[in-house]
């Protein structure tokens, strides 16, 4: 059928709602083009699209489809005895996408069990390995603008899909074709059928007891909880009750929550865009935090596995933004450090990053004799590596983080979590307050004894048929005239992953990347500087990300700028 046929049968055969959403628009043929010309694809981490009715949107029914293909594969591998864990967010229609994932599952013969209420998607990969389910669902759409939601998938691990189960899950959700040929079945049936359990605080006991296991140094909170001022905000997010619960717990006495962000809300009315990564999102808790004269400026995003921190400089009074590699850096260290003052950093200790984060990493990983793996991005990915740890039992793993503003301290969960790094930077904090300095005066000393290491990212948006074309061009432009330098770096090595290809451009030597097959290049550069190239799974974007290393944070926003002008020339070309 072509798109206007489709729009029709989904006019005429589903639901009320849907019927009265569609023939609003039955006189705008662009809309309904945009709605029905393809599926919104379920990609390698799930869906992500505008909510609305129509084959390109996230409704009940593209959300019944993915489950329907998600149960199929389920029952091919003969896991559906364990069943499925879901849990939702504070955005629009999350509540009812969750309801209709369970029943799909339930009405295929899978035990769902449902979170009660919104939780953040940490505590869905906590909760399927608490339960021992086979499979997971979490419906967000992480930090994108409010017409936005999505569905990941995640297996018994904790981490999302890897290959090569994600490629074969795909192939089960393209197979369906027909849109009202999805199982699904009443929530009443499928509670007396023992299909349908709904969880709630026996999860969230559970997953607070095992953040607490986590803390290092109790007495530095314990003393200085007494000073110490966090402001935080949840962003009309989940992070509310799970990020103040550990917290309070804990001993923290003096937290300030942002009111008008504190309750959930899907049209995130005080935001632009609810991403702890824009500056903006902070300018309410900046406000406050000047108000109580806070030491700490925290904010999670909807779904809180990404953490955006302000801290005070003790020596100007202002509030310093962290970027994700430098929180992330600064929880690494400080955990690290600890651990080995402790005595139980493992000598076989491992610490997980990804390709496009700073190479700060390699630094500190070495300082304390730790193994670094670097990944794809995604942080499925370093999920993936806890579970090769476990089955090869070779590395014990200690950190985890992407440039991307997620990390995970401790293995309860296999996904980022912003509510464990709240915590590992709260403790950090009152660690740090005993010797008289803020966070952001660790973060010069850390800057002072490993380099200013320094990161950006250059985006292209490029839309439509056209802009895709573009985006393959500039790809296979970079990967077959490989350039001998970027500005004046000279290029050292060149990864391929899509075709798994490492060259020396020294020698010439080539070898394998030894990473996953995917669409990206890499450029590593002379002084420990480095670009990389990968089109974006999600949207119509072209991102460069880069970093570079200078003796003063001077001397690296310098070459940093030179670095992002010479990728954007070479883009230009």
């Amino acid at each position: 059928m072509n798109f206007m046929e489709t729009y029709e049968f989904w006019r005429k055969n589903l639901d009320e709602d849907t019927t009265k959403e569609l023939e609003a628009i039955a006189d705008n043929e662009k809309e309904i083009e945009d709605r029905f010309y393809k599926n919104l694809e379920f990609g390698t981490g799930g869906l992500r699209g505008v909510i609305g009715a129509g084959t390109n949107r996230i409704n009940r029914y593209t959300v019944r489809k993915a489950t329907q293909g998600l149960a199929n594969f389920i029952l091919q591998e003969k896991a559906q005895e364990k069943g499925v864990a879901i849990a939702f967010d504070s955005r629009r229609m999350s509540p009812e996408f969750a309801k209709e994932t369970a029943l799909c599952f339930a009405a295929n013969g899978i035990h769902a069990y449902l979170f009660e209420t919104l939780r953040p998607t940490p505590m869905l990969s906590f909760a399927l390995r608490m339960l021992g389910c086979t499979a997971g669902v979490v419906v967000t759409a992480s930090h994108n603008p409010p017409e936005y939601n999505g569905y990941k998938v995640y297996w018994e691990d904790g981490a999302q899909v890897t290959a090569p189960k994600d490629k074969q899950i795909i192939d089960c959700v393209n197979a369906i074709e027909d849109f009202t040929a999805m199982r699904t079945m009443s929530e009443e049936d499928a509670k007396k059928a023992g299909l349908l359990t709904i969880i709630g605080s026996e999860i969230d006991d559970a997953y607070i007891e095992e953040l607490k296991k986590l803390v290092l140094h109790p007495e530095a909170i314990q003393t200085a909880s007494k000073e110490l001022k966090i402001v935080y905000t949840p962003l009309h997010g989940t992070g509310n009750l799970p990020v103040r619960r550990i917290l309070k717990e804990l001993g923290f006495e003096h937290v300030y929550v942002v009111d008008e962000q504190s309750e959930p809300d899907g049209n995130f009315p005080t935001v632009i865009y609810p991403n702890p990564e824009d500056k903006k999102a902070f300018t309410l808790a900046l406000d406050l935090a000047k108000k109580v004269d806070a030491d700490l400026v925290l904010a999670t995003d909807p779904d809180a596995d990404r953490l955006g921190v302000y801290a005070k400089n003790s020596k100007t009074g202002e509030y310093e933004v962290f970027t994700g590699n430098m929180s992330g850096m600064l929880i690494c260290e400080y955990e690290l450090s600890q651990k080995k003052a402790l005595g139980i950093l493992p000598e076989n200790g491992a610490v997980i990053t990804t390709i496009v984060s700073t190479n700060m990493t390699d630094v500190v990983a070495d300082a304390y004799n730790q193994t670094l793996i670097k990944t794809l991005t995604g942080f499925k990915y370093i999920g993936e590596q806890i579970k090769f740890f476990e089955q090869n039992q070779d590395h014990t793993y200690q950190f985890g983080f992407e440039e991307s503003y997620g990390c995970l301290v401790g293995t309860h969960a296999r996904d980022k979590d912003a509510v464990v790094a709240v915590m590992a930077l709260c403790e950090a904090a009152a660690y740090y307050h005993m010797q008289g300095k803020t966070l952001w005066d660790q973060m010069l000393a850390i800057f002072d004894q490993y380099g200013y290491y320094k990161e950006d990212l250059y985006t292209i948006t490029l839309k439509g048929i056209e802009g895709t074309k573009k985006i393959q061009a500039v790809m296979e432009q970079l990967r077959n005239e490989t350039p001998e330098k970027i500005g004046t770096y000279r290029v050292t090595e060149f990864y391929d992953y899509n075709k798994n290809v490492k060259k020396d451009m020294v020698t010439g030597t080539v070898s394998e990347s030894g990473l996953p097959k995917s669409n990206v290049l890499y450029f590593a550069l002379e002084n420990d500087a480095w670009c990389c190239a990968r089109p974006s799974g999600t949207e119509p974007k072209l991102k460069f990300y880069m970093g570079v290393k200078g003796d003063s944070m001077e001397e690296a926003e310098h070459l940093l700028a030179d670095l992002t002008n010479a990728v954007k020339k070479m883009v230009a070309e």
